[in-house]
């Protein structure tokens, strides 16, 4: 399970651990999208920090209907406590999860200030 906190901007928010290559973890915040249908959006300075390989260049649909290319990489993070690589868009935005990083899972969140957010695996449940 994994779990969070909204904000009073309703920013649903959680940990995530990032690994570098030498293998030390660190968390990083992030916010919860589900209008993103991907994995995840990275800084391009966090993608540098830990060193993330270069996957390739892909094009996306913004939510404004245009389309801009992205670039990728391979993001290996802890997800409900285990190690995953997935696909990073690099992005001068803060961090985002977006749906199919949470796919397979249940998704609670209680929208006020402090509300609390669960992640939890519908195989758990």
């Amino acid at each position: 399970m994994i779990e969070g906190r909204v904000n009073s901007d309703n920013e649903a928010k959680v940990f995530l651990d990032i690994r570098d290559p030498t293998g030390s973890v660190r968390a990083i915040e992030a916010v919860i999208d589900t209008g993103f249908t991907e994995y995840l959006t990275l800084p391009q300075a966090l993608i540098s920090l830990f060193r993330m390989p270069y996957a390739d260049r892909r094009v996306l649909i913004l939510a404004d209907g245009n389309s801009k290319a992205f670039d990728v990489y391979h993001a290996p993070l802890v997800w409900d406590g285990e190690l995953k690589v997935v696909p990073a868009y690099a992005a001068n935005a803060k961090p985002l999860v977006g749906m199919r990083l949470l796919e397979g899972y249940r998704l609670h969140m209680d929208i006020i200030d402090g509300g609390s957010v669960i992640i939890e695996s519908l195989a758990r449940v």
